[in-house]
């Protein structure tokens, strides 16, 4: 947890902020994305989320397009430099789990018996 929250502050995020970010980028379906799926998909109220928005796109990692069937929808589009840094985030998590995957891998084996779980 705490490489994620530095790693997010090192490409100028806050830990929240790369959440959202990746909430836009993995949300499941073709149909965009509102304020209000990040927010249920975040668990946070709808103006919390409003918030986490406008400063996302005051940074420039997203925009707000107008949905082309619901002119009073915006729906969220990461911007270059937001897919561009979350692929920079996911690089280093990938890395740090190479890092500390054996490890995690030993330690997680002390709670599961080696030929898999009891029935």
């Amino acid at each position: 947890m705490e490489f994620s929250q530095s790693a997010a502050r090192a490409a100028g995020l806050t830990p929240q902020q790369h959440q959202a970010l990746l909430a836009i980028k993995g949300m499941p379906g073709n149909t965009g994305v509102t304020i209000g799926d990040l927010a249920g998909r975040l668990l946070v109220r709808h103006h919390s989320a409003v918030e986490l928005v406008d400063r996302l796109e005051q940074k420039d990692f997203l925009r707000r397009d107008s949905d082309g069937q619901d002119g009073r929808r915006a729906l969220l589009v990461l911007t270059a430099k937001g897919e561009a840094v979350l692929l920079e985030l996911s690089a280093s998590h990938l890395e740090e789990l190479s890092r500390v995957g054996p490890e995690l891998s030993e330690m997680l084996s002390l709670f599961v018996p080696r030929g898999g779980a009891e029935p």
